[in-house]
């Protein structure tokens, strides 16, 4: 088992998508999604400029890993993807890769990771479909946004600050910081995203 820290740039409830009482990670931080494994966790917390520091955004224990076409054509994923039209929820939906059954291409559905007039950002779509199609799933998680609990100073090592991510934790210490987690009595969707405007 291990725990996977990273900070959250920002946080607007698209990677990682804690709605609809799944919570998922299928665009960004694309070496954790190579790399975990079930039983794993994975933990988001604030940033500098978001006041969040040490405090936890979300975290996830996984439970399914599956690809960009299992994500799209699952019917339990549906809702999951973006309406650019509905509410932020909506909009912010983060099943947006499948391949194009004639090409065999990748495609990037309108969404928060495609440019604003809907067509595709290559940028976004090299990141988070480069190098791998690995989507995480998780019904075991709590997701806070910017309500979250600060990480106690004993657990300080698990808080990374920059970009990249943090995995490289002794087995004892990842399990006795799962265990904190665990404690939190916050499950499922929370609060709302640190960065939405409404």
């Amino acid at each position: 088992m291990r725990v996977y820290s990273y900070v959250i740039d920002h946080d607007l409830g698209f990677a990682p998508n804690p709605f609809h009482r799944v919570c998922s990670l299928a665009a960004c931080k694309p070496q954790i999604r190579q790399h975990a494994r079930l039983g794993d966790y994975v933990v988001g917390t604030g940033s500098k400029p978001s006041g969040g520091i040490g405090r936890i955004i979300y975290w996830m224990y996984v439970d399914e890993i599956i690809d960009f076409n299992q994500y799209w054509s699952d019917p339990r994923f549906r809702h999951k993807r973006p309406v650019m039209r509905g509410s932020l929820m909506l909009r912010y939906g983060d099943n947006i890769y499948h391949r194009d059954v004639d090409t065999g291409d990748i495609v990037q559905e309108d969404s928060f990771h495609s440019e604003p007039s809907g067509r595709v950002s290559e940028g976004n779509l090299r990141r988070d479909t480069g190098t791998t199609d690995r989507i995480l799933l998780a019904r075991k998680f709590a997701y806070w946004g910017a309500g979250g609990p600060t990480v106690p100073a004993q657990f300080a090592d698990f808080v990374h600050r920059t970009q990249g991510h943090k995995c490289c934790f002794p087995l004892e210490r990842a399990e006795a910081f799962a265990d904190w987690l665990r404690e939190q009595p916050a499950r499922g969707c929370v609060g709302d995203p640190t960065d939405w405007k409404c």
